[in-house]
């Protein structure tokens, strides 16, 4: 389907509500973002030609094969609650396999456990996990899903290309007030700290991703992971996204003695809004330029309506002495809320040849 109408069927989406998040991942702009995939939005209708469902499809070639992967990151955006699922997935199945996939792999964009922050801190020690804690609560939905999707032969994926656990800091209903009396002491201490250095916290344009891209780059070496991303790939994604709609990408920058300390990305799509990357400068970390950036980026998240603030992945560690755990205990301090997803599944689709090619898929992706 034409990107109009795929673009204004995930806004009412996002207006109306439902189950399940409409994330930015299935607007017809992060196929612009990912290159090497083709893509192509589909679209799900009623006996009325009015839509109902929506996917944005990204195909992969297979080395030495002319047949595809299929991969819906964080959807389709469909009506997870129907009693019939399989009204929904059976045409999909059939266009995918038409297409000349040969598997498919969807992230429903459901959870199945949320944990708060208050009940998360209750059960830090050494060798603990987020599954260790009781859930605050569970969404049955969820869990029907998952029981539906493993009765029609569907897998649950050994990992997941999107993270499994996230944090989100709940708005929808809240003040600013309400918001900060959420943070724990260490949190507004810290905020307090950034503003009497004078550190300011803004939106910048894209001339200041190089910046940005430069402080990641310490960020990495400094945490010890590796995004694997070039400067190019984040200039890229402000272009395509901003392009679909204007302010979608945003990026905000920490300034002291107009020096950049730290810049982090936000995306916006419907009502939630997700803090994506963050990097800072391995210096002047007292003046506390991200606890800044952050509580600049909740406030506007909230002055524009959103319902969520979504702060991505988090480590399932509950353990102090795992370096992991870092991430995890700052984003605790907000006061906000773990969420377990439904996770990704994958599927060949019907033939021989089909699942010849899913189980070499399977077996490359176990040894990565």
């Amino acid at each position: 389907m034409s990107p109009g109408p795929h673009a204004a069927f995930l806004a009412e989406r996002s207006r109306s509500g439902g189950p399940g998040t409409v994330s930015f991942l299935q607007h017809g702009s992060w196929a612009g973002v990912k290159q090497g995939w083709e893509a192509e939005r589909l679209g799900w209708f009623g006996a009325a030609g009015h839509q109902i469902g929506a996917a944005l499809v990204l195909y992969r070639r297979f080395p030495g094969s002319p047949r595809s992967f299929a991969y819906i990151p964080e959807g389709p955006v469909i009506d997870w609650a129907s009693p019939e699922l399989d009204s929904w997935l059976a045409p999909l199945l059939r266009h995918l396999r038409l297409a000349g996939a040969f598997a498919v792999r969807m992230g429903p964009p459901l959870s199945l456990r949320r944990w708060g922050a208050r009940t998360l801190k209750a059960v830090v020690g050494p060798g603990r996990r987020i599954g260790d804690a009781v859930p605050d609560r569970v969404d049955p939905l969820g869990a029907t899903i998952a029981e539906r999707l493993r009765g029609t032969g569907w897998r649950r994926c050994d990992s997941d290309a999107q993270p499994r656990h996230v944090f989100e800091v709940p708005l929808g209903g809240r003040s600013l007030d309400d918001v900060w009396s959420g943070f724990n002491q260490e949190w507004r201490r810290n905020i307090k700290k950034a503003g009497r250095a004078g550190v300011s916290a803004e939106v910048a344009d894209a001339g200041l991703l190089p910046d940005f891209h430069a402080l990641l780059k310490l960020t990495e070496v400094r945490d010890g992971f590796t995004l694997g991303r070039g400067l190019e790939y984040f200039q890229r994604q402000y272009r395509v996204l901003n392009e679909e709609e204007p302010g979608r990408m945003r990026l905000y920058v920490a300034r002291y003695a107009e020096e950049i300390l730290a810049a982090h990305t936000m995306i916006t799509a419907g009502d939630r809004v997700w803090y994506q990357t963050g990097a800072s400068a391995d210096h002047r970390r007292e003046v506390r330029p991200s606890h800044a950036l952050q509580w600049r980026m909740m406030r506007d998240a909230l002055a524009q309506g959103a319902r969520v603030y979504d702060m991505r992945g988090v480590p399932d560690t509950l353990d102090p002495s795992d370096r992991a755990f870092g991430l995890m205990r700052w984003k605790l301090g907000t006061g906000g809320e773990v969420a377990e997803s439904l996770g990704e599944w994958d599927l060949a689709l019907d033939g021989a040849v089909n699942r010849t090619l899913h189980r070499a898929l399977r077996a490359y992706l176990a040894r990565r």
